[in-house]
């Protein structure tokens, strides 16, 4: 029976109070109460992460960091391609997620696969360097994602992929050949996100397309369960490392 797994959940991600005196402290009071029900009840709210993982090439032998990897519910999207990976780093904060992505590694008997609790803003793997960095609607719950994305450039060797699937709003004034959204989007989703620690942003795009050669990019929206009649933006963006800076 998933009902009362999902109202635990529900409690946990719309009700409970979410406290703690620095980020850590308060990504695990609020992760820790839903961890274990996390997978199912999200899977219809963060979509696009199948997109965007099938829009990287897994390089054989090579480094990847997942940053904000949660309970590794990504890493099923690779299927039998995780196993040409080298190694992969799962990146999060709270050990209560971490715990049931341990779990999904022994159950699966990825060998190649470590988990990490660290700050993605700051984190670099044993290596010092990777192949591919990826975000999975972390950045959005990230307080300084400027210093993560930044972070993120510097792991990743000329070349390499950044993969960053997210909520966002887009600018009052967007670039040509961009999405528009109406004043209600760019007012209403920051507000409503912002009770739950997520705070979509008009700046993720554009800096994401300054400091990296696109590769896949997409926009789209998606239904949001218990908010009827409105759809919230979500991007996938898959760039390239540039040999050189501009």
């Amino acid at each position: 029976m998933q009902l009362p797994a999902d109202l635990k959940t529900f409690y946990h991600l719309i009700l409970k109070p979410v406290r703690g005196s620095n980020h850590a402290a308060r990504m695990e009071s609020f992760y820790a109460g839903q961890a274990e029900g996390y997978d199912r009840f999200r899977r219809l709210l963060l979509p696009g992460r199948r997109e965007l993982w099938e829009a990287i090439e897994t390089p054989a032998g090579g480094i990847w960091v997942d940053m904000g990897g949660g309970t590794g519910a990504n890493l099923e999207y690779f299927g039998p391609r995780i196993g040409d990976l080298a190694r992969l780093y799962l990146v999060d904060l709270s050990p209560s997620m971490l715990g049931v992505a341990r779990q999904r590694i022994r159950r699966r008997g990825w060998q190649n696969v470590e988990t990490v609790q660290a700050d993605a803003s700051g984190y670099r793997p044993a290596e010092d360097a990777a192949d591919v960095v990826t975000f999975s609607y972390s950045l959005t719950m990230i307080p300084d994602w400027f210093a993560a994305i930044e972070n993120a450039l510097a792991i990743l060797k000329p070349g390499g992929r950044i993969g960053v699937a997210d909520f966002y709003i887009a600018p009052r004034f967007p670039a040509d050949g961009r999405a528009r959204h109406s004043w209600f989007t760019r007012l209403f989703w920051p507000l409503w996100f912002a009770a739950y620690g997520v705070f979509p942003s008009r700046d993720h795009v554009p800096f994401l397309h300054r400091h990296f050669d696109p590769v896949h990019f997409t926009e789209n929206r998606a239904k949001v369960p218990c908010v009827p009649l409105v759809r919230v933006p979500y991007y996938t963006f898959v760039g390239r490392k540039r040999a050189e800076p501009r």
